[in-house]
């Protein structure tokens, strides 16, 4: 296991793409660790909605970057309060979805500090019923990355400022607020300590030594970590994505995240389509969305089209039936 040092980068834009890099470039064999803060960002998932998760005007006022990243799950609000963690390594094939192996040495990091996390729901760590941490993975070419926040000293009344949450979330978890649902864990510290000797807490606890080895990123490294930043990172369509017009919205949250299904259907037919969620899976929902063209909007059609396709690729732990349910709600 290597430690990549980011030089606490705050550009949450060039870190993403040094996370990438790593994932897709570095030795293939190795497992790698990162950290990262940034300035006020707001990340969405790969697969959501940018503008239906953001409160536009906020994050316009107050200058909050808006990043979309690789992996699935929903939209989260940082600051240089979070620190978050990537673990890069190898796909066995039994590790996407499995959140518990990659929050496993953070939490237990975490109790050492006096903190008593624990892993609930999906993807989230908890401390006393508050999430302090979320988590998303992102997998292709037998790689794999985990990456998840950690809450330590953000500013918690910003969370719901920059985000427009789904009434959908709060209702599942029975709360009126995201507010209400988060804290941060310097509040949970046994001893008080900055956000730096937090991290080194952290590495030396994963890494179980003092002596953490360190990968270096050489000059061709870096023209390629540019090169990924400019051409997604930074790219308008990439981080917010088209919203081709629709007569059909249908949406609804199952127990493996929200679904939303928006279609333009003309003379019977589907003539666009796009789906969004907040759902982990390893495919490209792109494919999925082209083979809808073209098809007769009919329960029957449909049906039979997801019997053709891999479901768990695209939409991980959502069901045939499920999925088939979103594309016909009786309000639609």
């Amino acid at each position: 296991m290597i430690y990549i040092d980011n030089e606490d980068c705050l550009d949450q834009s060039r870190n993403f793409a040094m996370e990438e890099f790593a994932l897709r470039h570095l030795d293939a064999d190795e497992t790698y660790v990162m950290f990262y803060r940034m300035y006020p960002t707001v990340i969405v998932g790969k697969n959501q909605n940018t503008l239906a998760e953001i409160n536009h005007a906020y994050v316009k006022e107050h200058d909050v970057a808006v990043l979309r990243r690789l992996s699935g799950g929903g939209a989260v609000y940082n600051d240089e309060g979070n620190i978050s963690f990537s673990i890069i390594t190898k796909d066995d094939g039994e590790s996407f979805n499995n959140f518990e192996r990659f929050t496993k040495p953070v939490i237990e990091a975490l109790k050492s500090l006096g903190v008593d996390a624990k892993l609930s729901g999906r993807n989230d760590i908890e401390v006393a019923g508050k999430k302090i941490s979320g988590n998303a993975q992102f997998a292709t070419k037998g790689r794999l990355y985990s990456h998840g926040t950690l809450m330590f000293d953000v500013q918690l009344e910003n969370v719901e400022k920059a985000l427009h949450v789904n009434p959908l979330k709060l209702q599942a978890k029975g709360i009126k607020s995201v507010r209400a649902r988060v804290t941060n864990i310097r509040e949970h510290l046994r001893q008080d300590m900055d956000i730096e000797s937090f991290k080194h807490v952290l590495l030396e606890s994963i890494f179980q030594t003092k002596n953490i080895p360190t990968y270096t990123f050489t000059e061709q490294d870096v023209a390629k970590i540019k090169e990924i930043q400019q051409e997604r990172y930074q790219n308008w369509d990439w981080n917010y994505g088209k919203s081709p017009k629709f007569n059909v919205k249908n949406e609804c949250k199952f127990p493996a995240g929200v679904i939303e299904v928006r279609l333009q259907v003309e003379k019977g037919r589907i003539v666009s389509a796009k789906i969004f969620g907040d759902f982990f899976a390893t495919g490209d929902i792109a494919e999925v969305e082209k083979q809808l063209l073209g098809m007769p909007y009919t329960q029957e059609k449909i049906a039979e089209f997801l019997c053709t396709i891999d479901i768990a690729k695209y939409f991980g732990k959502i069901t045939k039936a499920e999925l088939e349910s979103v594309f016909f709600l009786e309000n639609s």
